[in-house]
């Protein structure tokens, strides 16, 4: 199994749409919540806090790259 980590322009649309198809690929995915954003606030946070959660672990980019040395 793979591991895929995930950041993007649109949290909501783009990456919501993006982990959604890895998740039923059975890709094992890490969100990096603070390189993402949404057209508002509340868009963003809805899909880290109800979606994103389910299907993979938050993290933010320091804590990733930190796990890589």
């Amino acid at each position: 199994m793979e591991t895929v980590v995930l950041c993007g322009v649109s949290t909501n649309f783009g990456v919501e749409t993006t982990a959604r198809d890895a998740y039923q690929r059975g890709y094992n995915q890490v969100f990096a919540t603070d390189a993402m954003a949404a057209n508002s606030k509340e868009e963003h946070e809805a899909s880290i806090k109800y979606i994103f959660p389910r299907i993979g672990l938050l993290r933010t980019t320091d804590e990733i790259l930190n796990s890589m040395t």
